[in-house]
């Protein structure tokens, strides 16, 4: 069934600066039973998946030379996609997506959510709260009950760990940094620096039609939002490549959805010879996507404004949690605490307990509104005097707050069968079981040209690149 211009999409791609014209190119169908909330779940993913869609779309009419490409949006495939964490199986083994101590905890006076999937949070945590390395479940529901939750969200956080107070939206929208994000538009898009050369590019030639083939992407982003974005580059022809701290491992099961199509190496910024190789990676990138907490990279050089003046050209994506501005702006986060924070699992919760959306939406449709606005960068640096370094900027808590008062949509039932939209391929790991690509368009790609590999195992080089 088709919507007709779909409001969430003009609002998204509003949001990119982009001509309203174009969204009649865009159709939609498949079975819409998936991602059933409370919230407009489903439409907000079905409009990023859009407006991404549309981006890459765009993006490859202006590298052809030819008219923008039909886009044909598919419910079933986007909420397949949104799940992907979810249903990506290895030899048929699926990944245990959250650890024991990443959960709700009852506080005295309400509830927390907690955040302790790598080892370094789960340590920060219990230091936080007096327990022992080897405390379980138990010992923290314990540590907690007897706690305010704004006073463990500020202990923990203190510790550098991760723990937020479940808020409700009234709560929320007058706490200083909810105020702040209320303010700001979906995403920002920006010229920054002086205009310098952009990488020349060849005409495409062949099928399927590619708007990133050519193009060199190092991905500095962990779980699960940039990733995201980077795996959907990929698919449509940039090299990728992503750089992790050798001392902040990934977890490879992560790495086995969100790896599609990349490659996967290590470095260490703070070592001289770890930070040669980066900059020569740097000299010949088009585009750099980061993922950490705002100012986390700069001493490494890898501000947007030391980015510009040492690389003209590039296009620079920032993701954060909080927002790069307010009292949280240097506080990690990850997509559940945003929801706990913002209200969204007060309203899908039930019986007094907060619940959760129906998948990590805020990560997945953040993930694809960022690739959006990378897409829209390059094609804005080809029109006339349109040059220079691009920046673009999202956050979790923008695209929460997008779907609680943005968007429109009741609550939804459903029973998704995601199998059509599943398939299987070797992988290093195994037979590796992945969702599709729900960003589709005429004469697009249909999948990865590559599986994932064994994280952190490739050279620190771009691919075709000669080994000194």
């Amino acid at each position: 069934m088709d919507y007709g211009i779909d409001p969430g999409t003009s609002q998204a791609w509003a949001a990119l600066g982009a001509d309203p014209a174009l969204l009649e190119r865009v159709s939609y169908g498949g079975p819409s039973d998936g991602l059933p909330s409370r919230l407009p779940v489903m439409e907000l993913a079905r409009a990023a998946v859009a407006v991404c869609s549309l981006a890459a779309a765009e993006c490859a009419a202006v590298r052809g030379g030819r008219p923008v490409p039909r886009v044909r949006v598919d419910d079933g495939a986007v909420a397949t996609a949104f799940l992907s964490d979810r249903l990506v199986r290895v030899d048929g083994k699926a990944w245990t997506t959250f650890a024991p101590l990443s959960r709700f905890w009852r506080a005295a006076d309400g509830w927390v959510r907690t955040h302790a999937n790598y080892p370094h949070h789960r340590e920060r945590l219990l230091l936080a709260l007096g327990l022992p390395d080897d405390a379980g479940p138990d010992a923290l529901a314990e540590a907690v009950a007897g706690r305010r939750a704004v006073d463990v969200e500020d202990a923990v956080y203190a510790a550098g760990g991760l723990a937020v107070a479940a808020r409700g939206v009234p709560e929320w929208s007058a706490h200083e940094q909810g105020a702040l994000v209320a303010a700001q538009p979906l995403l920002t898009m920006e010229r920054i620096g002086e205009a310098g050369p952009t990488r020349a590019w060849s005409p495409m030639s062949g099928t399927p039609l590619l708007p990133c083939a050519g193009l060199r992407v190092l991905d500095l982003t962990r779980v699960l939002a940039g990733p995201v974005a980077t795996r959907t580059l990929a698919l449509l022809g940039a090299d990728v490549l992503r750089i992790d701290a050798p001392h902040l491992p990934e977890s490879q099961e992560a790495h086995n959805d969100t790896g599609m199509g990349k490659r996967s190496t290590t470095l260490d910024l703070g070592r001289g010879v770890d930070h040669r190789v980066f900059e020569e990676l740097l000299a010949g990138a088009d585009v750099v996507v980061t993922g950490y907490r705002p100012g986390a990279l700069d001493r490494f050089g890898l501000s947007p404004e030391a980015l510009a003046e040492r690389r003209p050209g590039l296009v620079v994506a920032q993701l954060s949690a909080w927002g790069r501005y307010g009292p949280w702006h240097e506080r990690r986060g990850f997509d559940s605490l945003v929801q706990a924070a913002t209200g969204i699992a007060a309203l899908e919760g039930s019986g007094g307990e907060p619940g959760a959306l129906p998948a990590q939406a805020l990560d997945h449709g953040t993930g694809y509104l960022l690739a959006a606005a990378v897409l829209r960068s390059l094609t804005g640096q080809h029109a006339p005097d349109g040059g220079g370094t691009r920046l673009a900027r999202l956050a979790l808590t923008q695209t929460a707050h997008w779907l609680v008062h943005g968007l429109a949509g009741g609550p939804r039932r459903g029973g998704h069968d995601p199998e059509t939209w599943l398939t299987t391929t070797d992988s290093p790991m195994g037979r590796l079981r992945h969702a599709l690509p729900p960003v589709a368009y005429e004469g697009g790609p249909a999948n990865w040209s590559r599986p994932p590999g064994l994280w952190g195992t490739d050279a620190p080089r771009w691919a075709g690149a000669v080994a000194r």
